[in-house]
């Protein structure tokens, strides 16, 4: 047996049984597998001479493999990783176009890859399908050379894993590199069992995400976009950038929509970011125009109380505490998790001021603070379907069984929300995510039990936000549904529900006056 095993070493494939990583909450894993040694490679094969890898490549692939072995965020692990490499400008955006290209394909890769190697991407080594998912958006998505796709990736292989997984590595993508990438799209779509398989293949999206997609399209009566909408999410999201109220002032190129927002003039933007201090960070106008509703849902009364409740990493509770100090309310933070407790406390350094953060379990917080805000933001942790430009890895992680799990948080938070309200106040219910079952099912399940909420206009008050007229379509709730390919956002979600006011509550406005 353990000839065998070693033999399918070499030919790329795990040399004994599947030892992935059970997935844990919060979507980490563990990072390194039981033994300590590689997938894909005899503890004592010689893995021969050091091959060279441009340093861009090597980066990526670097990036492809913590994904892949510990659930890495490619985001958050990209830029330190360039950095680390001394990459200049031209190499840190083929190392960004390469790892975020191959991630956000990766399924349509890996049914090329398997039908080169005559064998289903699973059994192979982990590490040497990193590198043939590498290799392949480069010979068929990108101008790099064949050639070079191809022989660096070898290079690759051998260095990491072995001479016998690389001679694999060669002999599959010399098959790939002799169809071009209609012919590889033909062949691979020959074999789906279904319209929504072929465009599953086709667009690089999990099926059930795909029809969640459609499911949503159609309930604005625009099912005919869902296309429009798979492109937007391959395609790279231009780096926008927040400007906060009273403390900077918008750059150039301006944003369309949120008078906050414009272009990133260039380069790299945390160096903007660092010269102002924080007052200039990075932010989806999305992210931006959903907190603006929020202040502009009603005129703002000196002495008010606002809430994030779900507030980490801290990017909008950073833009509402901007605007809070401008009109003289209060903003008050939570976040269970202390590491992203510690991210908001980051976020507000730039913002004059002091803006309590709490670390509550937010299910609870309305009980433990009843009739206490006017205001309150519900940026509930959701699937993340509407950021999946940005979050290329996102769409392969995610399962139906997530938002299973999710939903029930989003109706407690929302509820606990409206617990919190002070008579009259209202709540944001924020969702980067255009799931129908997270966004209008969570508000009309929370609505179904209380007489004291009335849903009000969102998209009026967007539309009053933004600083020019923007396309919103609507199923006659006055909910809005924001998306990358008719906005140039993130799909974010947005409701908003006031409590309805009472004579004591009247009474209570008055005293805080």
């Amino acid at each position: 047996m353990s000839g065998q095993g070693d033999a399918r070493r070499r030919d790329g494939r795990p040399g004994g049984p599947q030892n992935r990583p059970q997935g844990r909450s919060h979507g980490q894993r563990g990072s390194q597998q039981a033994g300590g040694q590689p997938r894909g490679r005899r503890g004592d094969e010689p893995r021969g001479p050091q091959r060279t890898v441009q340093p861009a490549r090597r980066v990526a692939y670097d990036v492809l493999r913590a994904v892949s072995e510990s659930d890495a965020y490619a985001n958050l692990i990209l830029p330190p990783a360039i950095a680390e490499a001394g990459l200049g400008p031209q190499d840190a955006a083929l190392a960004t176009e390469l790892a975020y290209g191959t991630l956000r394909r990766r399924g349509t890769y890996d049914a090329i890859i398997a039908s080169a190697a005559d064998r289903p991407a699973e059994e192979i080594d982990p590490a040497v399908l990193d590198a043939l998912r590498l290799a392949t958006h480069q010979l068929l998505a990108t101008r790099v050379a064949s050639h070079a796709a191809v022989n660096e990736s070898v290079n690759l292989v051998a260095s990491t894993q072995g001479r016998g997984a690389s001679s694999f590595a060669n002999a599959v993508l010399r098959r790939i590199a002799r169809e071009t990438p209609g012919e590889w799209e033909e062949r691979i779509e020959s074999s789906a069992r279904s319209d929504d398989e072929r465009l599953a293949l086709r667009s690089a999206h999990p099926v059930w995400i795909i029809r969640a997609l459609r499911r949503a399209l159609a309930a604005e009566g625009r099912a005919d976009e869902l296309d429009d909408l798979l492109d937007a999410d391959n395609a790279s999201p231009e780096v926008t950038l927040v400007a906060l109220p009273g403390l900077a002032d918008p750059g150039e190129p301006r944003r369309p929509y949120a008078p906050t927002a414009f272009g990133s003039p260039g380069g790299d933007p945390h160096r903007v970011i660092a010269a102002t201090g924080g007052t200039v960070r990075v932010q989806d106008e999305g992210s931006q125009l959903v907190a603006l509703a929020l202040a502009a849902a009603a005129p703002i009364t000196s002495g008010e109380r606002w809430l994030d409740l779900c507030a980490g990493p801290g990017g909008k509770t950073a833009l509402l505490a901007a605007i809070a100090r401008e009109h003289d309310v209060t903003l008050e933070a939570n976040e269970v998790i202390p590491t992203r407790a510690r991210l908001v406390r980051n976020a507000l350094r730039a913002v004059p001021g002091e803006v309590v953060v709490h670390e509550e379990d937010g299910r609870s917080f309305g009980a433990s603070h009843p009739g206490a805000f006017d205001r309150i933001l519900v940026d509930a942790p959701c699937t993340g379907l509407g950021a999946l430009r940005r979050r290329p890895e996102a769409r392969w992680r995610k399962t139906p069984a997530d938002v299973a799990e999710l939903v029930p948080l989003q109706v407690e938070l929302l509820s606990s929300a409206l617990d919190a309200l002070a008579p009259g106040g209202i709540v944001a219910y924020v969702t980067c995510s255009p799931h129908l079952a997270e966004t209008t099912g969570v508000v009309q399940e929370v609505l179904r039990g209380r007489t004291d909420i009335t849903e009000l206009d969102a998209r009026g008050v967007l539309q009053g936000v933004s600083a020019s007229p923007i396309d919103l379509a609507g199923d006659g709730s006055g909910r809005v549904q924001l998306w990358p390919h008719r906005h140039g956002t993130d799909a974010m979600f947005l409701a908003l529900l006031q409590r309805t006011a009472t004579e004591q509550g009247d009474a209570n406005s008055e005293e805080r006056d």
